[in-house]
C-alpha cells in the first residue's frame, strides 16, 4: 500500500508542478487544447472540403476539359462532324449573344425573376449572321424554355447543362439551318 501511495504522489509531482522548485522548464500539455483546438481543426477540414467541393469543382463541373488539359479530342469531334470539310471547328470565334432576358419561372405568380445573359457559338459567320436576322425567335425560344421551369428546376446546380442541350436541341429545329456547338450563359441570376 505504501508503494501505492508513492506512484500516486510521483504522478501528481510530476503532472502538476509545485511552487519554486524542481524542473520549472517543463510544461504539461494543456487539455483544453484538445477539447477546444482539435475540434476546431476538425472544423477547418470540414469548411475546406465543402469550399472545394462546391465552388471550385463546380467551376470545372461547367467546363470539363478544364481537369483533362486534353482539348484535342474536342477538336477532333468538331472536325468529323457534319460539315465534312475536315477543318478545325475554332470555340468562342462567331459567338451570337442575347443580354438580360427576364423570365418568371413556373410557379412564382410573377413574384420570382431569373435574369439569364445567353452567348451562342456557331461555326461561321453565315450561321451567326442566320441568327441575327432571327434574333426574334431565338429569344421567343429562351424565354419559353425557361418559363416552363419551376425555381426548383432552375436552383440547381446541374439545370445549367441540361438547359444549354435543351435549347440547343429547341434551336436546331426552330432555325435547321444553324448548328450550335456551344452555349454559354454569361449571366444566370435567380431573384
Amino acid at each position: 500500500m505504501a508503494k501505492l501511495d508513492e506512484n500516486t504522489e510521483a504522478q501528481l509531482e510530476e503532472s502538476l508542478p509545485v511552487g519554486g522548485g524542481g524542473d520549472s522548464g517543463k510544461k504539461s500539455i494543456n487539455p483544453k487544447v484538445f477539447l477546444i483546438g482539435l475540434p476546431l481543426f476538425i472544423l477547418q477540414l470540414v469548411i475546406v472540403y465543402f469550399v472545394t467541393a462546391n465552388i471550385l469543382l463546380t467551376k470545372f463541373e461547367n467546363n470539363p476539359q478544364a481537369l483533362s488539359g486534353d482539348h484535342s479530342s474536342d477538336l477532333e469531334e468538331h472536325a468529323d462532324g457534319e460539315d465534312g470539310e475536315g477543318a478545325e471547328t475554332v470555340l468562342g470565334l462567331h459567338v451570337f449573344s442575347i443580354d438580360d432576358i427576364i423570365v418568371n419561372p413556373a410557379g412564382t405568380n410573377g413574384q420570382r425573376l431569373l435574369l439569364v445573359s445567353m452567348g451562342f457559338d456557331v461555326a461561321t459567320e453565315v450561321e451567326l449572321a442566320s441568327l441575327e436576322s432571327k434574333e426574334l425567335l431565338v429569344k421567343d425560344m429562351v424565354i419559353s424554355t425557361l418559363s416552363e421551369k419551376t425555381m426548383n428546376v432552375l436552383g440547381r446546380t446541374t439545370t445549367k447543362d441540361s438547359l444549354k442541350i435543351e435549347i440547343s436541341e429547341k434551336l436546331a429545329n426552330t432555325i435547321p439551318d444553324v448548328k450550335v456547338n456551344q452555349i454559354y450563359f454569361s449571366k444566370y441570376v435567380i431573384n
